[in-house]
């Protein structure tokens, strides 16, 4: 027996007690951290889509910009700055996706038709002036001809890449017109277009590009001058959300917005939808390029 009375046995378990208890270790092995969450969280938005940057291109020495618009979601149609001047077609509004796209800066002009097509079918002449008496199918004929001289991918743009660009994209402050709720600084329509050299009757014509002021995205014109193709078949809206669409896989007539040095204010709305033939040609309708 031993001091304190304990004997042998009971004196080695104390002392392997208090070895366990009193110095602080322990036999069990640490447990590991957990591993952080690799799953973004639910409330974390996604990267926004990358702005693509402007490109200025020259085609015998005739120079044209596109501008880069950042992809995004809107509402596409009838919304509330449209008011009551909105019509059936431009209803019901609905959520639209797009990926980033480039667009013109301008309409095309005319030294640059000439510069593709060789030849000038306006009938209101002058080289900064856009291009008009333009039927869909030639816009067409026009596009194929440059793709073939820069090896690059030129087109019509899509009705919906055409109104998220006219409403000024990312950056839009929700005017009624491109770029501003006075049709005035920023497009040339039938009240400010009329040819002042001629007073016995009231003629309107087309005027230089980029005159007026640019919406928010850096373009001109988009409402007025010339009215504009689109590269879609004419339908009707969907209330469904939509991701890039194209319009209808076949129809009578193709899409043409912006309104034109001819038109009336309420056609030069960013929301407002006009068609005609494909074939069909008038002096204040051309078109602006996509990429």
């Amino acid at each position: 027996m031993l001091g304190f009375g304990l004997t042998m046995p009971q004196a080695a378990l104390a002392q392997r007690s208090r070895v366990r208890i009193g110095g602080g270790q322990s036999s069990s092995k640490p447990k590991p951290k957990p591993k952080p969450d690799s799953k973004p969280r639910s409330n974390q938005k996604p990267a926004p889509a990358p702005t693509p940057a402007d490109q200025t291109f020259t085609v015998k020495r005739v120079a044209f910009t596109l501008i880069g618009v950042q992809g995004g979601t809107f509402t596409m149609g009838a919304t509330a700055e449209q008011g009551s001047r909105a019509e059936n077609d431009e209803k019901p509004a609905h959520r639209v996706t797009l990926s980033s796209f480039c667009i013109g800066k301008t309409e095309v002009t005319q030294e640059l038709w000439e510069a593709v097509m060789g030849s000038n079918p306006s009938f209101c002449r002058g080289t900064k002036i856009p291009v008009g008496m333009v039927s869909w199918n030639d816009c067409q004929e026009f596009i194929t001809r440059l793709n073939q001289m820069t090896g690059l991918n030129f087109r019509l743009p899509t009705e919906a890449e055409w109104e998220f660009a006219a409403r000024g994209g990312n950056k839009s402050q929700g005017y009624e017109y491109s770029g501003d709720f006075l049709i005035d600084f920023v497009a040339w329509y039938e009240e400010n277009s009329i040819d002042r050299s001629i007073t016995l009757t009231k003629v309107f014509k087309p005027q230089d590009v980029a005159t007026k002021r640019p919406n928010e995205l850096g373009l001109y014109d988009m409402s007025g001058n010339v009215r504009e193709w689109c590269q879609d078949w004419y339908g009707n809206y969907s209330s469904v959300a939509q991701t890039n669409p194209t319009g209808p896989t076949s129809g009578s007539g193709r899409v043409e917005r912006g309104g034109g040095w001819g038109s009336y204010a309420n056609d030069c709305r960013v929301s407002c939808r006009k068609s005609n033939n494909p074939d069909y040609r008038d002096s204040d309708l051309g078109f602006r390029l996509a990429l």
